[in-house]
């Protein structure tokens, strides 16, 4: 079959969360760009595999770039609100989502996206990619390219590219990581050979019959805490109890997100299909995970005598077998280019104990080189008993939360061919850092940074490896519709006033960046107030501190709601606070988590 040959400037390959952001902002930074996708749906894991309950970059400081921008739009497209759950403060369902990027790379008339891609090969030309070959419906597309992003959640390009990657683990010898196991493990013990990357989930969609389960409601469906569940699912309620394992992962309108780690559907058996380019034992697979989860979903609903049954989350046009399926597995980890620069586990790790940032990325010349932030603790999948990690979380605002590290520019640059990055988890880390680096949030802002990059590359006519960092980060910093944060400033939400001149600042001076990571800059007198949220409304009662870090509030009758916040002006005055006091607070109530998530304190007006 004769291929049809096209070229364009940058081509995106994969539907992945950090693909779809790559491809988004080489456009807006004037590139003409492809976007090639192997499904019918953009987004990867934040939609087209349902993974609808984000982790990661939740506080003010780091809500940010393309995640941000996200997050924004998710607010006014859920009229319910996003705080339906209590694994994560936000939820959204999989269509929101995919409408929301879609309309974004409609927008946008320099970016052309084909669906329903298949990959077939890539040529390369010493230590450049050439061409991209893809079959679409009956036609083959020689796609000539002068820069190429892998945009996928398993590295697809990679192999193909010959470009040098990782897969599995790396011994404790190799760069000295405190969580690794030690070369003479991964020789000697089959659970290494068995599980070499992360376990997957096949995503499924439940949906509640009735809001909530109220305890003197005469309809009220008795729920046993340790339901008797088939294998292997025996203990999946152990740790939380049926409700809470429902409610996990609720969405706006009753519907449910399953993509519970502890003995529910996450999938632990003979990934190697999947890696292995071979179609027919890739669709086997795939078939055992899914068949996998709507197991775990029945056995949820027998125990809960029908209280969850099957939820419909994704339409027929996002390529999904059934309603309830996402229409592809949530990949935690795949192959992992080798970059200039590895993102290891040490620096992701917090410099100090309490609230603080690990170690920022400076080359030698001491210039910070970040592009993105993220904050997420560290979080691996395997089958039996968690893996011990070194721990990177600290108390703020009522709640944990990771400490913020930074991914610097050479980590999405490969180290061996010259017009290739990375846009997903897959871009250079290690298999432990690629516990904290591959969530929905983080990698939105990877994906925009590659994307800059990409244009300012084309636009340059200047090679990646030797690309001015300087140059990527005021285009970020500086961008109209989603400026993204590079430097891990605790003490200033994306609305602060003076947020992008202290980003600036900070990459001018990294000293003005604290070891807490609060600003060292000069004093300003300014004012902080949070945008409105849909859904909040004003709280008052008394504030009781737990002296442990949480607080309640109790309000006029007794009732007391554990308080959290994500806004850092909140957290300090909380922070300040010895003593029960009254006080009244804009706040928005998630009755799933079950807690009040602080906004501001408010001085007037109507109470709850």
């Amino acid at each position: 079959m004769t291929a049809q040959t096209c070229h364009i400037p940058v081509l995106v390959w994969g539907g992945g969360t950090g693909g779809v952001a790559a491809a988004v902002q080489a456009a807006r930074s004037g590139a003409d760009t492809l976007l090639l996708t192997p499904g019918r749906w953009l987004g990867g894991m934040v939609s087209t595999a349902g993974v609808c309950c984000p982790d990661g970059n939740e506080l003010a400081p780091w809500q940010t770039g393309l995640w941000g921008a996200f997050l924004r739009a998710l607010y006014q497209a859920e009229p319910e609100g996003l705080d339906q759950n209590w694994v994560s403060c936000f939820g959204y369902r999989p269509t929101t989502a995919e409408a929301i990027l879609q309309n974004w790379v409609q927008a946008l008339p320099n970016l052309q996206w084909w669906a329903d891609c298949q990959l077939l090969d890539v040529e390369r030309s010493g230590s450049s990619v050439q061409a991209v070959l893809i079959q679409r419906s009956s036609d083959v597309h020689r796609i000539v390219c002068d820069l190429v992003i892998d945009g996928s959640d398993r590295g697809d390009l990679l192999p193909l590219a010959e470009a040098p990657f990782r897969f599995g683990w790396e011994a404790e010898e190799v760069w000295g990581e405190p969580s690794a196991p030690s070369e003479q493990r991964l020789k000697t013990e089959d659970f290494f050979r068995e599980q070499p990357v992360q376990s997957p989930t096949w995503v499924v969609m439940g949906q509640l019959q009735s809001d909530r389960l109220e305890p003197d409601a005469s309809s009220n469906i008795l729920l046993p805490d340790q339901p008797v569940l088939p294998a292997p699912f025996e203990r999946a309620c152990e740790a939380f109890g049926l409700e809470r394992t429902i409610t996990y992962g609720r969405l706006p309108g009753g519907l449910v997100m399953l993509n519970w780690p502890l003995h529910g559907n996450d999938w632990h058996r003979g990934l190697e299909p999947a890696f292995r380019g071979d179609p027919q034992r890739e669709a086997e697979l795939f078939r055992e995970m899914q068949a996998h989860s709507l197991q775990f979903v029945e056995a949820l609903s027998e125990a809960s005598d029908g209280w969850l049954a099957f939820g419909h989350g994704f339409p027929q046009k996002s390529g999904s077998l059934a309603p309830w399926l996402a229409a592809m597995p949530y990949w935690r980890e795949g192959r992992r280019m080798i970059g200039l620069r590895t993102v290891i586990e040490q620096e992701l790790l917090p410099q100090t104990t309490g609230q603080s940032i690990a170690a920022l990325p400076l080359n030698d010349a001491g210039e910070l080189q970040s592009i993105a932030v993220g904050n997420y603790a560290n979080d691996h999948h395997y089958p039996g008993p968690d893996w011990p990690l070194t721990p990177k979380s600290c108390r703020w605002g009522g709640r944990w939360s990771g400490t913020p590290f930074c991914i610097p520019y050479q980590a999405l640059v490969s180290a061996d061919v010259d017009n290739l990055l990375v846009a997903d988890k897959g871009f250079s880390t290690s298999h432990m850092a690629n516990g904290a680096t591959r969530l929905q949030p983080l990698i939105f802002n990877v994906g925009q940074a590659a994307g800059a990059a990409a244009a300012l590359s084309i636009r340059l006519r200047h090679p990646l490896a030797s690309l001015p960092v300087r140059l990527v980060q005021e285009l970020l910093i500086e961008e109209p519709t989603a400026p993204s944060g590079l430097v891990p400033l605790w003490d200033t939400p994306w609305h602060h006033p003076h947020w992008q001149q202290r980003q600036r600042a900070c990459l001018n001076n990294p000293e003005l960046l604290g070891p807490n990571g609060c600003w060292l800059g000069p004093e300003e007198k300014v004012s902080i107030s949070p945008p409105p949220q849909p859904q909040q409304g004003v709280w008052s009662g008394t504030l009781v501190p737990d002296h442990h870090g949480g607080y309640e509030l109790e309000l006029v009758g007794g009732r007391r709601w554990p308080l959290i916040t994500l806004e850092p002006e909140l957290s300090d005055w909380l922070a300040d606070q010895e003593r029960p006091k009254a006080v009244e607070l804009r706040a928005v109530a998630n009755p799933w988590g079950p807690w009040l998530r602080g906004i501001s304190l408010h001085d007037s007006g109507d109470s709850q």
